[in-house]
């Protein structure tokens, strides 16, 4: 099959992007109601990861003689953890953590623990993004110091014995740790998603994302697998970049899709096979039509419905204009009857032109077909003479008017889904259709983590 379809359709002989997204400024700000899941860290779990490790015990130091130099952690709580973005460069990472240190006997100390660490997205060598940290800075501050006992005491504790305990080299090594969750979530940003049961997308980086003020860029290409096997798109005609959005959109996230990602979205569904179509005709069954095609009479004596069987004679096409989605759809329908098997007397071409209406649920796009907009029909074979345009449009252009589009939403009315990082859905979701390209700014919402 895909030796066959290579030799019909010229493969991608440069990748380029045919969809993407901005990821702004808000979008990296977000947080959910409880304060403890910033976009891109792992949230809550992060936060436990950090207490976890801060309140360790650290391996025994031999110059540490004395049990009253010990400093013991006995409270963490992290105060700050957020992400900013550095255009062109990459993001920032800022973690402000307070430590409740006991100094036995004596002293309880309140210290703060800064960390400030660079992050960038960079691409592995199996093709996924990875969040990756470039520098990583920790600072330790004392707020406050309490003595409970004999105030005479000397005190034994010092800044360097408290940097032992917490051990603040190690602290960046945990950050890295940090974005062990993240990073598993990005792999899932290149997944396949099913469309129908043999079709299925996947949405693929074509590189580092770019940092602007905008947000952060990615550039994806979207590749599609029937029965398993990748398909050869049609090229696209013009290169497809990114449109910046408004600076003063309050969205976290704005997706773009070209032109050419919903032509090759239904090319997809073709070879799939998706808009083969049996339709029961609504006329009247064959000894009825005979009046208007008189030879009929000769090849069916009996009472049977006439159906239609129609298959793609061309790919489709998706036309993007300002404000509306159209889809193309060529088709030739052979029209006939079983008497026992199948037996055609017409061969029609049929040339639909229907609206397509786009809205978004959580993270898949709904694509639907509206009332066709324009159908033509054309007689391409006949077993019962000639047959004139009108004639063919009282007898089966209601059928197909309304047929047609049925059966394409029944194909798409499952969605597709959308480029999207696994427990994040979309909501607050604006489409809107300009010429050449869709855009859909939206909001993220994490989903709850259970467990």
């Amino acid at each position: 099959l895909s030796i066959f379809l290579s030799l019909l359709v010229p493969a991608h002989t440069i990748r380029s992007p045919d969809c993407g997204g901005i990821l702004t400024p808000s979008g990296l700000k977000y947080r959910k109601s409880r304060p403890t899941s910033p976009t891109l860290a792992a949230g809550r779990g992060s936060k436990s990861v950090l207490r976890q490790d801060l309140m360790a015990p650290p391996a025994p130091d031999p110059s540490l003689t004395s049990p009253r130099s010990r400093n013991q952690i006995n409270s963490v709580k992290v105060d700050e953890f957020s992400l900013t973005l550095i255009p062109d460069t990459g993001m920032r990472l800022s973690i402000d953590v307070d430590l409740g240190i006991t100094s036995a006997p004596s002293t309880t100390k309140e210290m703060q623990l800064s960390i400030l660490a660079d992050l960038h997205v960079e691409m592995n060598p199996e093709g996924n993004l990875e969040l990756v940290t470039s520098a990583c800075k920790p600072t330790l501050e004392e707020l406050q110091s309490t003595e409970e006992m004999d105030r005479s005491a000397p005190n034994t504790s010092s800044g360097s014995d408290v940097d032992k305990q917490i051990n603040v080299e190690k602290i960046c090594l945990e950050v890295s740790k940090l974005l062990l969750f993240p990073n598993e979530r990005l792999m899932s940003l290149a997944a396949p998603f099913p469309i129908t049961p043999s079709c299925q997308v996947r949405y693929v980086p074509l590189a580092a994302p770019m940092y602007s003020e905008q947000g952060i860029i990615i550039s994806l290409q979207t590749t599609f697998q029937v029965s398993g096997t990748a398909i050869p798109l049609p090229v696209s005609p013009v290169p497809f970049s990114m449109p910046e959005p408004a600076s003063s959109s309050p969205s976290h996230l704005t997706l773009a899709f070209s032109e050419h990602f919903y032509t090759s979205l239904f090319f997809a569904l073709e070879m799939a096979g998706a808009f083969n179509m049996t339709i029961l005709v609504r006329t009247p069954p064959c000894p009825e039509i005979t009046p208007f095609l008189p030879q009929m009479g000769s090849l069916f004596q009996e009472d049977l419905p006439v159906v239609l069987q129609a298959v793609t004679r061309s790919s489709p096409r998706v036309v993007l204009e300002e404000g509306k989605a159209i889809l193309k759809l060529f088709l030739t329908a052979q029209i006939g009857a079983v008497s026992p098997v199948f037996q055609s007397f017409l061969s029609v071409n049929v040339d639909v032109s229907a609206r397509l209406h786009l809205s978004v649920t959580d993270t898949r796009m709904i694509i639907s077909a509206a009332a066709i907009e324009d159908i033509e029909l054309s007689l391409a074979a006949s077993d019962v003479g000639p047959v004139l345009a009108a004639l063919l449009e009282e007898l089966f252009l209601r059928t197909i008017r309304e047929e047609v589009p049925a059966q394409i939403n029944v194909v798409l009315r499952e969605g597709v889904f959308l480029p999207h990082i696994a427990s994040f859905t979309y909501t607050d979701v604006n489409v809107t259709v300009h010429k050449d390209y869709v855009l859909i700014p939206c909001n993220l919402q994490l989903e709850a983590r259970t467990g």
